[in-house]
């Protein structure tokens, strides 16, 4: 076996060993019976290698044996691979050096989705709905999004060459481009949304997370924001430092945003906020959904239970094992272990049952309602500060449940196909559109029907049952406008125009007098405390 193999099998069965045991007795090295354990293990990886009936790698052996020794804990405990720790690694930080571009498949094909401002992509003029044909020569037919996006990134001042195909144009385009740094914002949209009202919306939780949410808030303000739509639909975490910064700028100073219990004393803690922010002070809606996880339910665990803002939406996933990333001394990997989990405020656990991996992976229910929950969690009753009810069990149960209706069946076949997208910017590239008070026009409707027959993507009698429903038209004009102004005047003006046909956005605009009605509940419980530890104070003085 090559050393470095076994070195890193050696490691990861070891570090497995002593993580699972006392780290409290520190020890220094193997016990006898670790060390007959390791070389038991290194034996079978070794007879594996030279008596199996085909060849097979040491790496295909030791990764395996790897994630099968793993899966037996826990589903987010896991092994990460040179090249999953580094992109691990760089999700975090708040940078990274490429093009500047959002890239997605679009049927089957490698496609800009829309370029960045400002960055080397739009200066080069790539533009929303060129299909990436190849970089740097290679075709990108057989690349995966993740694939495409690691070539496209690299050192700074280097250059990839990018060959386009684009609608209009008889030969493909080639365009090389220097990389430059890119910043990785979380913070999606921060814009209001109606008058008085923000929207935030937070991807993900990286390194600048804080800052970007305090940033966005303060542009808010000046803008004349009355009350808040936090967005944390989708979001599946990140780093737990910066969730307890954006939880330090909502909840009140000095309470609990989340505990952390485990197996070893050094595994509990409570984090509580620090004051260092200035009180939201306005009614707070919060989106969430089967997609919200980890730290995002941290977040909104904390919003809830200490009554700053009203859950709305769907069932959270139910994401709260605490891993701790170890870096692998040998082999350049890491192991991500659970080592404790995450509890909210009022003492709920946030992870969902995983007893069977099949139903935690495939058969979550986002449909599942509070009473269903209260049902099953039995006594896993708990209370807020104001005293409402919230359950355990797993996961953050919105206040308001609000499900997404079905979307037409044409309208899905179309979805699955980019049918609208690529339609769109088609016909941007013949009618130029200069602002956003446009309005698809009902020839380019009719246009879109008759090309839908075209494609083959449904027959004409579908067509015409579905484009007779209003509700379909206004489906697809603003999915239109959305991709349409996403190309031409960046992504906040292509969310603002499909906010109109998002059924939780528009919900949560009608929910402003619950959360205002809590907002007062809350300064009224506040105001009892001042006065409580006043009366305190003024006792004992005498």
């Amino acid at each position: 076996m090559k050393k470095s193999w076994r070195i890193l099998a050696t490691s990861l069965f070891a570090a497995a060993l002593l993580i699972g045991g006392s780290l409290g007795d520190d020890l220094v090295g193997m016990t006898d019976e670790m060390q007959t354990r390791v070389q038991q293990y290194t034996d079978l990886i070794q007879v594996a290698k030279t008596r199996y009936g085909k060849e097979i790698t040491f790496r295909e052996l030791v990764y395996s044996s790897i994630h099968g020794m793993l899966r037996g804990l826990d589903p987010h405990t896991s092994f990460l691979s040179r090249e999953a720790y580094a992109q691990m690694r760089e999700k975090q930080q708040s940078s990274f050096y490429g093009l500047g571009i959002w890239v997605g498949m679009r049927n089957g094909q490698l496609t800009v989705i829309t370029p960045i401002p400002g960055t080397p992509a739009h200066q080069m003029g790539m533009r929303a709905g060129d299909i990436i044909a190849k970089i740097d020569g290679e075709a990108t037919d057989t690349m995966d999004v993740d694939d495409a996006i690691s070539r496209l990134k690299g050192p700074k001042d280097t250059s990839v060459v990018v060959t386009l195909v684009r609608p209009g144009l008889d030969e493909p385009l080639d365009v090389t481009v220097t990389r430059a740094e890119i910043p990785q914002n979380t913070v999606l949209h921060a814009y209001m949304i109606a008058p008085g009202t923000g929207y935030l919306s937070i991807r993900d939780f990286s390194r600048s997370t804080g800052g970007e949410v305090a940033r966005g808030l303060e542009e808010l303000r000046a803008a004349g924001m009355e009350r808040l739509i936090l967005d944390l639909r989708g979001n599946g975490g990140g780093l737990l430092d910066q969730a307890i910064e954006v939880a330090d700028q909502f909840v009140p100073a000095n309470s609990t945003i989340v505990e952390t219990k485990g197996r070893i004393r050094s595994s509990f803690s409570k984090i509580t906020s620090s004051g260092t922010y200035k009180e939201l002070g306005v009614p707070l809606v919060v989106l969430v959904n089967g997609g919200s996880a980890s730290a995002s339910e941290i977040l909104a665990g904390a919003i809830q239970d200490h009554d700053v803002g009203l859950i709305v939406g769907e069932p959270t996933w139910g994401k709260g094992l605490v891993q701790t990333v170890y870096n692998l001394q040998h082999g350049d990997a890491g192991l991500a272990i659970t080592t404790a989990r995450y509890y909210t405020p009022s003492g709920r656990l946030i992870q969902r049952d995983y007893t069977s991996y099949w139903d935690y992976y495939t058969s979550y229910d986002s449909h599942t309602t509070a009473a269903d929950l209260q049902e099953k969690a039995g006594e896993q009753v708990y209370y807020t500060d104001l005293g409402r009810k919230v359950y355990g069990g797993g996961g953050i149960i919105p206040d308001v449940q609000i499900d997404l209706e079905e979307l037409d069946e044409v309208i899905v076949r179309l979805n699955a196909r980019s049918a609208i997208f690529t339609y769109s910017l088609g016909w941007a590239s013949d009618h130029p559109v200069t602002d956003t008070t446009w309005q698809p026009p009902p020839e380019m409707i009719e246009g879109f029907e008759a090309w839908i027959v075209e494609q083959g993507y449904a027959e004409a009698e579908e067509v015409a049952e579905s484009f007779a429903d209003p509700e379909v038209v206004r489906y697809v004009t603003n999915r239109m406008r959305f991709e349409i102004f996403n190309s031409i005047f960046g992504l906040e003006e292509g969310h603002q125009a499909l906010a109109v046909i998002d059924e939780q956005i528009v919900a949560a605009l009608d929910l402003f007098d619950e959360a205002s009605e809590l907002l007062a509940q809350r300064h009224g419980l506040s105001e009892g405390e001042r006065i409580a530890e006043t009366d305190g104070q003024e006792a004992g003085a005498l």
